[in-house]
């Protein structure tokens, strides 16, 4: 997910080496960000489907409040770091980000307000309609510069 960030990146920064390598860490984190909420939200067919665990002090056998609250706090930090990140990026790659940014924290806001057996239960996701209106959202927050 890291590399992943700094494809991106490479991209965003059309070449301007010295912005990317400003950037880099910042893009490392919010593409490994994405991944933990991402496994996060797939952690039912992961371990119990799959037998993959990507928490590697976590037993999701017996996972726990605290469990999940230790993962949370590690991704909310993420996110926080992250989003300083967005804000240098190039006016151009900025929006796109952004978007990204802002589904994957409210994805991981839901995942927040669930218990620690119901994402062991059902897959959390966002509704379609609720994604169109965090576009929307995203949209009218970048160009009144309320990002």
């Amino acid at each position: 997910a890291e590399v992943v960030g700094l494809m991106c990146l490479k991209v965003f920064t059309e070449n301007d080496n010295s912005l990317y390598e400003e950037l880099k860490p910042y893009a490392m984190r919010l593409g490994a960000t994405f991944q933990k909420v991402n496994f996060l939200r797939d952690m039912k067919s992961d371990s119990q489907d799959l037998g993959r665990n990507y928490f590697p002090d976590v037993d999701f056998r017996a996972f726990s409040a605290d469990q999940k609250m230790k993962i949370e706090s590690s991704i909310e930090d993420d996110f926080d770091y992250a989003y300083e990140g967005i804000l240098q990026l190039p006016p151009d790659a900025r929006f796109g980000v952004y978007i990204a940014y802002t589904y994957y924290r409210r994805l991981f806001e839901k995942i927040r307000h669930q218990p620690a057996e119901a994402i062991m239960t059902k897959r959390i996701r966002i509704s379609n309609f609720k994604k169109y209106s965090l576009v929307l959202e995203s949209y009218c927050k970048y160009n009144l510069n309320l990002i």
